[in-house]
């Protein structure tokens, strides 16, 4: 997993609630488990104009004009600021592989559906949380200013403007430790390799039989 320290990206205002994932990354993509491939498909019911079908080329599909991520001004977004309750619905792991896929870093929304929340840990993506008030103001500043950006430092836990206004975030300390370090769920555990090599001797030499069951 990529670790997460700071990031500076251009900022895509979806001004949508209720985001649920079955919109982020539709039932028919979630064939595949390789975690990859699977962003030309993010939100692919609001991107465009035909009905999206596994292991189709999206390059010639009629794109929907109107959505955000297909405004020229937007294609190279890599924060995602978003409406209450994002990523509701199911728990499906593949909305957070899509968004990464695409090539988000970093959500901002007022709250978010709490699987989702955690499945983007988990996957390198930072979920933030800032207050209603800031995120309107953000998405004001954001459609207001072409090549606006925001940047984040997962460190100190701030969002900062382009225009040096800064907001704290809050992030548990076992979840920031994992980003800035690049740990998922297989990392966090093979920290403690050696301590878990060590028990394993031991158990080998005091219930030898255990390890013989093929034998």
């Amino acid at each position: 997993m990529r670790a997460f320290t700071q990031h500076q990206g251009i900022v895509a205002p979806m001004d949508r609630s209720n985001v649920d994932t079955d919109m982020i990354i539709p039932k028919q993509f979630l064939k595949s488990i390789k975690r990859t491939g699977f962003g030309p498909n993010l939100f692919d019911e609001l991107r465009y104009l035909d009905e999206g079908k596994p292991d189709q080329d999206c390059a010639g599909r009629p794109l929907n004009p109107d959505f955000v991520l297909n405004q020229e001004r937007y294609k190279n977004a890599s924060v995602l600021l978003a409406r209450a309750n994002f990523g509701c619905g199911s728990s499906r792991e593949h909305a957070p592989w899509a968004l990464d896929d695409f090539g988000f870093r970093v959500i901002i929304a007022p709250s978010f559906a709490d699987i989702f929340y955690n499945n983007c840990f988990k996957n390198g993506l930072l979920p933030i949380v800032l207050d209603e008030e800031v995120v309107d103001n953000l998405f004001k500043e954001a459609e207001a200013a072409e090549g606006y950006a925001l940047t984040v430092d997962l460190d100190a836990q701030t969002v900062t403007t382009p225009s040096g206004e800064s907001f704290s975030f809050e992030v548990d300390n076992f979840r920031r430790h994992c980003l800035l370090n690049g740990l998922d769920d297989i990392g966090v555990t093979l920290e403690d390799a050696d301590a878990i090599q060590a028990y394993e001797d031991a158990r080998r030499n005091t219930a030898p039989w255990l390890f013989n069951a093929g034998n």
